[in-house]
């Protein structure tokens, strides 16, 4: 990634967040929003290009969001970013135990032990009344590094704490993605025997990107849970994950910032579908996927990238 890039990114979120106090709020909660799901799917690029398709990454956004839940009520803590620091660190350690066993399976199999996964979170919620069943848990109002901003205060720090988010997983993802572990994720789709014979464990690289496609679960779930100010045991229901995989379908793989864009296109297509049909926006939603499969196949991504010409385009044979 150059300077430049790394540049006009942060001057775009830093323009965005100048115009937060000139926006209506309920623009700003729902783009808080979009940035939190957005988050879960820079993660679910990262194993998407890898040959790997996750149906139960809300096993990872329900930790998340339950971890910033219980830390504020059972231990007091209300600073937004221990908070998220926390929920980041209990998906990664979630996804690291976990991942000995999803490591080992590829396709449908790792696609449904996943969904299980994550249903059996679900079921343990329900069924704790400890952990609020299925009414959830309220989460209280967060502080900032000792400021407890409320009111329409609360929303712009929390916005703001979003764009910082975003900053830092772009950062973070085009980084991994450029490495050497990130670079093998199309071998590792394409033939991971051949990797497996340059002497690279295909399956702790699966592990890998699993943690840290989890830990960014996890701040998507934090940022939620504040946002919302309530978690319940929906967070981790199979819905959930489908939803996160519609819009990276809608994102596509190719660009780190079209999850975003795809987040933020799919908040305000469903809440758009939902004041034009209530009780049928799901048509709505699928429509736009269907879309977007038939014209749009590679997603939004694609459209960013600029496709260097190959032997082919040059009319070399």
């Amino acid at each position: 990634m150059t300077g430049l890039r790394i540049f006009l990114g942060a001057a775009i979120l830093g323009g965005l967040g100048a115009a937060a106090p000139f926006t209506p709020l309920w623009l700003i909660s729902l783009v808080t929003l979009a940035m939190s799901t957005g988050l879960v799917v820079c993660g679910l690029i990262i194993l998407w290009r890898g040959g790997l398709v996750p149906f139960g990454q809300a096993l990872f956004f329900a930790t998340g969001a339950y971890t910033v839940a219980l830390a504020g009520r059972w231990f007091g803590v209300t600073d937004a970013f221990l908070l998220t620091a926390l929920a980041v660190i209990m998906a990664a350690l979630v996804a690291f135990v976990v991942g000995f066993l999803l490591a080992q399976y590829r396709e449908i199999f790792f696609a449904m032990l996943s969904l299980a996964l994550s249903m059996i979170l679900y079921g343990v919620l329900v069924k704790s009344e400890t952990l609020g069943s299925t009414d959830g848990i309220n989460v209280a109002q967060a502080s900032f590094l000792g400021m407890k901003p409320r009111g329409p205060g609360y929303t712009f720090a929390l916005f703001w704490l979003a764009l910082g988010m975003v900053f830092s997983a772009w950062l973070g993802v085009s980084a991994y993605l450029g490495s050497v572990a990130g670079q093998l994720a199309g071998a590792i789709r394409d033939n991971e025997i051949r990797v497996e014979y340059l002497g690279i464990s295909v399956t702790r690289l699966v592990h890998l990107k699993l943690t840290i496609s989890a830990a960014l679960a996890g701040a998507g779930g934090a940022l939620a849970a504040l946002s919302i100010s309530h978690v319940d045991p929906q967070m981790a229901y199979w819905t959930t994950s489908g939803g996160f995989v519609f819009v990276t379908i809608l994102a596509g793989a190719a660009s780190v910032p079209a999850a975003f864009l795809g987040a933020l296109l799919f908040e305000i297509v469903r809440t758009i579908a939902v004041a034009l049909l209530p009780g049928g926006w799901q048509l709505i939603l699928g429509s736009v996927l269907l879309l977007t499969i038939l014209f749009v196949p590679e997603g939004l991504g694609s459209l960013m990238i600029r496709k260097r010409p190959t032997i082919s385009d040059k009319g070399v044979a």
